[in-house]
């Protein structure tokens, strides 16, 4: 086993939410995932924190595994996928848990193959007024953003501090540029309607400095077909960024 599998090797833990697949290092964890958050004590919660009914021997307690509060079983019924944590099967969530899991499982089953099948941009390194053609893919660790041209660079997705989505459609006079640092901050982008990504500008660290270099995304306008592919690829950028940013915050 060479030294990129071994630190990509996962292992299965059990928890007391349930089976888990999760890297041996914690190094190689998906900077897209959350960790299991504690369960609230028993002793702590003698009604359900949702409809506060009392807990007895017919009326039981538990917990929901995304949250880690207590409720009633009508509250907390739904089992429901939670890659972010990577359960290995669907796990009980109470109703508002369960709609935000199900709504990042098009991330995972759609979006994030669209980013690790890549999409082709113009590149802009810094202040530098010549831009190259590259493919952009996320890796398939989920842990670095790979391009491709002339040159080669693999940006490390924890390293990035800032990421703006260039957008075309707004009504005149509102900015272009939206600069994504929280997410109340973000702002859904589709890939059709009246707002269309058309570009992308990120931040980020080199490992060792502590200047933030800029590098600058512009799609392609040379065939149709690439920039819907890049317009898909620049959507699906903004979910993994909201998902980053709550990543952080947890």
């Amino acid at each position: 086993m060479s030294g990129c599998e071994a630190r990509d090797a996962k292992k299965l833990v059990r928890s007391p939410s349930g089976l888990r697949m999760v890297p041996e290092h914690r190094s190689a964890r998906s900077p897209f995932g959350l960790d299991e958050p504690p369960w609230v004590p028993d002793k702590e919660c003698p009604r359900c924190m949702q409809c506060d009914t009392k807990f007895d021997f017919i009326t039981r307690k538990h917990h929901c595994r995304r949250c880690g509060k207590c409720f009633c079983d009508k509250c907390c019924s739904k089992k429901v996928p939670l890659p972010r944590m990577c359960f290995v099967d669907p796990v009980r969530q109470c109703a508002e848990c369960a709609l935000i899991s199900q709504k990042e499982t098009e991330f995972y089953d759609k979006q994030l193959k669209v980013l690790m099948n890549g999409a082709t941009f113009f590149v802009t390194l810094g202040t530098s007024d010549k831009s190259e053609l590259m493919v952009c893919r996320l890796s398939n660790n989920q842990r670095y953003l790979v391009l491709d041209g002339d040159s080669h660079y693999e940006i490390e997705i924890i390293q990035i501090s800032t990421v703006q989505i260039l957008t075309e459609g707004f009504t005149p006079g509102e900015k272009d540029i939206h600069t994504y640092t929280s997410l109340l901050e973000s702002q859904h982008i589709t890939e059709g309607g009246n707002t269309r990504a058309i570009g992308m500008i990120l931040q980020y660290k080199v490992p060792g400095s502590e200047e933030l270099t800029q590098m600058k995304f512009t799609a392609s306008e040379d065939f149709s077909c690439n920039k819907k592919l890049s317009a898909s690829w620049l959507a699906a950028m903004h979910k993994a960024t909201k998902l980053l940013y709550e990543s952080r915050d947890q």
